[in-house]
């Protein structure tokens, strides 16, 4: 049986990607400082930021696959050069261990922010929707750190070493299943306040992503094997905007920079295109903002 290592397993995007990864029928080990009720993983509580304990867990462990979630997880959560050392440090140390346990495939997540939206003098997209091949313009000591682990997982893939494929995504705001049914949001609010404020999603582009449908993007990159070539960065989003206004006016409204790009975009379209994913690997996002908050509308 395959053995997948998470790290950061029992956070909000982990718990959903542990589930996918034994759903298909992985042995799955989740190493993170916290543990998470009723995970189908075995449970490490580790610090990988220690090099002693993360190199012991994968020695005892030998993953065949690492997904590599673990970080300072957003903007803002810490000082940003303290954001910028943890992560690139974690991803460093990671790419280190697998290589040194012999690991086969390394995958690890990046964030949307990279494209630089947001920023305080000003952002303009060259184009929507936003795609791989945009100019990324980080602002802050997050994007910047998940810029440099994409460019680590380049360079990792340009060294020549076929023993470790690697990849990175981009997953948009995650929603784990349980927010649909009104627990907060990473931002501390309800997905519904998000519906009836659209200025809490203006600041992520109306951005989404359903934890479950994340976590099958990334069996699908494992599952894809050498057919995908190592080094590449995917977007991972729903196909709609989390916004219930046409999109062109959402956009008009309360990101006017964007407003003229928005013109091609159809009335619910994202703002994100993850069309390269559904090349690639042939996934797509299932789950939509409008299925999902039915579904609790009629419980």
């Amino acid at each position: 049986m395959t053995r997948t290592l998470v790290t950061g397993g029992a956070g909000r995007l982990g718990r959903s990607v542990v589930r996918a990864l034994a759903e298909s029928g992985r042995e799955v080990v989740s190493v993170d400082l916290a543990v998470a009720a009723d995970l189908p993983a075995l449970q490490v509580q580790a610090d990988l930021a220690d090099r002693a304990e993360r190199d012991a867990v994968f020695a005892r462990h030998r993953p065949d696959e690492v997904v590599h979630l673990a970080a300072i997880p957003f903007p803002g959560a810490a000082p940003d050069d303290e954001t910028f050392a943890v992560n690139t440090g974690l991803a460093f140390g990671v790419l280190d261990a697998a290589l040194a346990s012999g690991t086969r495939a390394l995958l690890v997540a990046s964030s949307p922010t990279v494209i630089g939206y947001g920023a305080p003098a000003g952002w303009t997209p060259e184009y929507l929707p936003l795609d791989e091949a945009h100019p990324t313009r980080p602002w802050n000591g997050y994007a910047l750190s998940k810029l440099a682990i994409e460019q680590l997982m380049a360079m990792a893939a340009r060294s020549g070493d076929d023993r470790l494929r690697t990849g990175a995504f981009r997953p948009c705001y995650v929603i784990a299943p349980e927010e649909w049914e009104g627990a907060p949001t990473q931002q501390g609010h309800t997905v519904r306040e998000r519906l009836e404020r659209p200025e809490l999603s203006a600041v992520a582009l109306f951005n989404y992503v359903d934890a479950r449908d994340a976590g099958e993007f990334v069996v699908a990159w494992l599952d894809a094997g050498d057919s995908v070539p190592s080094g590449e960065t995917f977007f991972v989003g729903a196909p709609d905007a989390l916004v219930r206004d046409r999109v062109s006016e959402a956009v008009s409204e309360w990101l006017p920079a964007a407003a003229s790009a928005a013109t091609v975009l159809g009335d619910t379209e994202a703002l994100f295109s993850s069309a390269k994913a559904e090349q690639m690997l042939g996934w797509r996002a299932r789950r939509t903002w409008r299925e999902q908050m039915a579904e609790v509308d009629v419980v």
